[in-house]
């Protein structure tokens, strides 16, 4: 299905990151794996080095540094081959944070990686993909940019700005052939198990409450490379060639119902 795509998938070393970056492989992609992490980013890129040989490689990025990010960016697309067909852009951070005592570095450093992270990959991204006619930027939202999140405040308030982003990249790069939407996943991933670890009883049945309860499809969260993987392949192809601009829930309905 991506036989000849050249693509970047950044959080590569684990979760939703790693199962696009795997995903893509097995549909004949050729596919740059970037991450923070040059362990698990580099231990992704030898799985997907298992599956099909030659067909991936790793980069280490910091998406939040310009430097890091269109250095990476440049060295990943001349292993490519010098084209540039598809950004999937999985890396964030997540933290709990309150309303009243959020900290300015806290506030600081959750844009950073996911905002200012958003804008640098997408301008990279875009940078390359003009001078070849197009592509398609695949961001990550979260339901928590759309509704009220009293206990991750710096979270939500960066995930609203990566979908108000999505919104006007698209409007603007559609000139370019150049597609940007966004995924609003209710995946179970590492990230979440560890955060799950740390709640004490009550804050695990108001997280359930919160946010197992309003998922219409069975109350549990997805499967990154069962539930995810194909929308993210799917988004990927010339078959999404029609659709910009979009905010795509993959959540079993928890949008639906909050």
């Amino acid at each position: 299905m991506l036989e000849g795509k050249k693509i970047i998938v950044t959080g590569c070393g684990r979760g939703m990151g790693e199962a696009t970056f795997l995903a893509y492989v097995r549909a004949g992609a050729k596919v740059v794996g970037m991450d923070i992490d040059q362990g698990t980013g580099q231990q992704a890129a030898d799985a997907a080095g298992a599956l099909v040989q030659d067909a991936a490689t790793f980069i280490p990025v910091d998406v939040a540094d310009a430097d890091s990010v269109n250095s990476a960016f440049d060295e990943a697309v001349e292993w490519l081959g010098g084209e540039l067909h598809v950004l999937a852009h999985p890396a964030a951070i997540q933290a709990a944070s309150d309303p009243a005592t959020v900290s300015a570095s806290e506030w600081d450093r959750m844009f950073a990686v996911n905002v200012r992270g958003t804008m640098l990959t997408n301008q990279a991204a875009h940078r390359h993909m003009k001078v070849g006619g197009g592509g398609s930027i695949i961001n990550f939202g979260s339901i928590s940019g759309q509704r009220s999140e009293p206990g991750a405040v710096a979270y939500s308030a960066a995930k609203g700005a990566v979908h108000s982003w999505t919104r006007s990249a698209a409007g603007a790069w559609g000139k370019d052939g150049v597609r940007v939407n966004a995924i609003l996943p209710a995946i179970a991933t590492p990230m979440y198990h560890e955060a799950m670890s740390r709640m004490n009883p009550s804050e695990e049945t108001a997280s359930f409450w919160m946010n197992h309860q309003s998922i219409a499809l069975g109350q549990t969260y997805g499967d990154a490379t069962k539930d995810l993987a194909p929308v993210m392949v799917f988004f990927a192809s010339d078959d999404s060639g029609f659709i910009t601009g979009q905010l795509i829930p993959v959540d079993g309905g928890q949008t639906t119902t909050r």
